[in-house]
């Protein structure tokens, strides 16, 4: 757990508490089935060994083949239509996209200076120790890879953007969902291989296992890729404007149908990959990742539904205990600038990721955080493993949520 934490890690341990009675689709916490769970199979792990970590390396490593996927870009279109194309392959064929306008207000360079205020926060954060400069690289010469910068060199061109989604269908209640999601957007002039492929390639990942042949679930999970995360989560804004009233209702009237399911949750995916501690004298962190490497798992204390989200935190901190292989996961409150932060007003939110945003992230701890060394080559196994153990965390707790199941 980050120093800064503080009285958040206190706050999320006394919600853990008073989360007892709360009921997350179903599942009442606190309470012991009627039926004994250790007589029966356990139905969720068979889907969370289906994770491999080749195959989540290799769906990262497609998607840097885009560059940083810069919002407004043909590149960033291209990223799109792949994904796309991925997740019908993998079965989840009822794919959608959003569709809004965006109009930059004060567009800067090439690379939209800090992303439209997306620098990490640090209010209730305190960061002992070294710190380490932060920012945005907007020198494209930085780059190296004359076919990389290439690839990243054509801007922005303000207008239409578009998101990917796709929706598993309940069995049971396909009114109510979970939602699943990461931002398929990057800055820096490099492959935005961790901000955020890697969030991008687990969403996808749990989209492939969940739509297999034979596994179904009581309640709807979309997997939703969000644009413009780096100028704002403007894109996951267009989300909860053009949906959030639509909840719940059946179209057409007596179809069964349900465009719009009610949320029930939302666990978003940012940047899983680098955990590799406070930075030395020099201003520079270990080349190795940490022994104490973690899966952060943030609800934001000041929301509207900060109960709801301190329940959901810690259901996944759970599922990180008795599925995930190699890494634990810790709790914080300090939820920031990530596509989540959009929904906390209005559904259970989360947000899994490295390491604690505002204290670690936010000191510079991070060297490759929008830079041009974002790149696939630059992480380990230990640092892909760290993110296939997030995978881990979040099906077991999604697939315990939504009933999934493997049908004989």
């Amino acid at each position: 757990m980050a120093s800064g934490d503080g009285d958040g890690a206190t706050i999320g341990r006394n919600m853990r508490i008073t989360a007892i009675g709360i009921c997350l689709c179903g599942i009442a916490f606190g309470q012991t089935p009627a039926t004994s769970v250790a007589a029966s199979p356990d139905p969720v792990k068979p889907l969370v060994e289906r994770l491999d970590l080749d195959r989540y390396k290799t769906t990262i490593k497609s998607l840097t083949q885009f560059g940083d996927r810069r919002q407004g870009t043909e590149r960033n279109r291209a990223a799109v239509d792949w994904i796309e194309a991925q997740l019908k392959s993998y079965g989840c064929t009822n794919t959608e996209r959003i569709t809004y306008d965006f109009q930059p207000v004060a567009p800067t360079g090439n690379q939209g200076g800090r992303g439209g205020g997306r620098g990490p926060g640090r209010a209730g954060a305190r960061v002992r120790g070294q710190r380490a400069p932060t920012g945005v690289n907007n020198d494209p010469l930085k780059q190296p890879d004359e076919k990389l910068r290439a690839l990243n060199t054509p801007p922005s061109v303000p207008g239409e953007r578009q998101e990917i989604y796709c929706t598993k269908v309940g069995s049971t209640h396909p009114e109510e969902m979970y939602l699943v999601s990461a931002h398929m957007d990057g800055i820096g002039w490099g492959e935005g291989a961790n901000d955020d492929a890697s969030g991008t390639a687990i969403v996808m990942e749990m989209a492939r296992i969940l739509n297999s042949p034979g596994v179904e679930t009581d309640r709807s999970i979309r997997f939703v890729l969000w644009n413009n995360e780096e100028t704002g989560t403007n894109g996951a804004l267009a989300y909860v404007n053009q949906r959030r009233e639509l909840q719940g209702k059946e179209s057409p009237v007596g179809s069964g149908k349900y465009p719009e399911p009610k949320w029930l949750g939302l666990i978003q995916h940012d940047m899983m990959l680098f955990d590799h501690g406070m930075p030395g004298k020099d201003g520079k962190p270990s080349k190795e990742q940490r022994p104490e490497a973690d899966v952060n798992i943030e609800f934001q204390a000041t929301s509207k539904m900060a109960a709801e989200s301190a329940a959901l935190a810690w259901l996944v901190q759970g599922a990180n205990e008795k599925y995930a292989t190699d890494y634990p996961a810790a709790v914080s409150s300090h939820m920031s600038n990530t596509d989540s932060t959009r929904f906390q007003d209005y559904v259970a939110s989360i947000s899994l990721r490295e390491n604690e945003r505002s204290a670690h992230i936010g000191a510079g701890w991070d060297p490759h955080w929008h830079q041009p060394t974002d790149l696939f080559a630059t992480f380990t196994d230990a640092d892909f493993g760290l993110g296939l153990n997030a995978a881990q965390s979040t099906l077991g707790a999604v697939a315990q949520l939504a009933g999934a199941k493997v049908k004989e």
